[in-house]
């Protein structure tokens, strides 16, 4: 069979063995020996959600076949799957290069996913659209315009939550989802402040959470680890901030309310302040409505991703509860469904 990517396999092959191909990218190899001298390769791959390690021995047949890859090679490995206490084992192993539809599909993440970060890009670009205040609509849109390919490919996290490829716009989209239905709910807050500053709390992470145009491995920058997507963020906003104001510009917005230096420094605490609490990160904790709702919207995308990745992918405890993952608090048990109404009964 044909598995859709890694976490399917590792699902379908929890309670038994199973024989079928996925779709990969070989992140790493690297030439090891056991404790009595034996090499064997220990070889990591990756798709757009998940990666896989394996171990393939010196004397098996496959073995120089996986020899002679190297980083970033796309290739379909047809194996028997199996779990074992010492994580997954691959046997009667065919690996080949995928073609060029083969990759794409594997570089997206295949359909399902593909369109779900193309409609969450979308509803991005809508709810940018919709931002009245002229200086945070010109800022947003500039975000958008000078850095759509680095933030289409950047993860939301390492793990956790969103740590995929394209992560970012998924968990994004879903903040500027809540802060807009928040702002329904409370319309006392300033929607386009916190619109805006939904879209920019995490736009530090398309360096410190960055992907190669090609690549399916993470890797880590200096930059993103001396100062980590809060200050980079903040670096962001000031920098796209200093090249929309210019002299004409700056004119044209002289007069308008509030204040011009005001809107700027509300955004740069949504983004210093949207985790919530210094243990956390922020270095100031949230001092105005937008960024108490802010700090609300991001920790719950961040907590319903974690539970529906948990649904999929967690060992079942029983019919309806599934071992819990941290930093989730407890197991989790099966939602409820909603009500489907019949017309025949009363």
């Amino acid at each position: 069979m044909q598995y859709d990517s890694i976490s399917q396999l590792q699902h379908l092959i929890s309670d038994e063995p199973g024989y079928g191909t996925v779709f990969v990218q070989l992140t790493r190899k690297t030439i090891k020996t056991t404790k009595t001298g034996r090499p064997y390769l220990e070889v990591n791959l990756a798709d757009v959600a998940s990666t896989l390690t394996i171990k393939v021995w010196d004397n098996a047949m496959w073995y120089p076949a996986f020899m002679a890859l190297n980083d970033e090679d796309c290739i379909a490995v047809t194996a028997t799957w199996q779990n074992t206490p010492y994580g997954i084992e691959a046997t009667d192993v065919d690996i080949r290069p995928l073609s060029p539809e083969e990759e794409h599909i594997m570089m997206t993440g295949g359909a399902e996913l593909a369109q779900r970060q193309e409609e969450d890009w979308d509803c991005i670009c809508d709810l940018v659209d919709s931002l009245q205040d002229p200086r945070l609509s010109h800022l947003s849109r500039a975000l958008l315009e000078n850095f759509e390919s680095r933030f289409r490919r950047a993860g939301a996290a390492r793990s956790v939550h969103h740590a995929r490829r394209g992560g970012l716009v998924e968990h994004t989209a879903g903040v500027m989802r809540a802060a807009a239905a928040f702002c329904t709910a409370y319309p006392q807050l300033n929607r386009d402040l916190l619109l805006a500053g939904a879209l920019f709390h995490d736009c530090g992470k398309m360096w410190e959470n960055a992907y190669p145009e090609h690549g399916l491995a993470m890797p880590y920058s200096d930059t993103g680890e001396l100062l980590g997507h809060i200050s980079l963020g903040i670096e962001v906003i000031n920098k796209l901030w200093t090249r929309l104001l210019t002299d004409e510009r700056k004119a044209a917005w002289e007069d308008l309310e509030p204040a011009t230096d005001q809107v700027r420094l509300h955004l740069l605490h949504l983004v210093a302040s949207h985790h919530g609490c210094l243990e956390f990160g922020s270095p100031v904790v949230p001092k105005t409505p937008e960024a108490l709702a802010l700090n609300h919207a991001d920790n719950l995308d961040a907590k319903l991703e974690m539970m529906r990745c948990g649904y999929e992918t967690a060992p079942a405890l029983s019919t309806h509860i599934r071992q819990g993952k941290k930093p989730l608090a407890g197991n989790l048990v099966t939602p409820l469904a909603a009500f489907e109404s019949d017309s025949t009964t009363a």
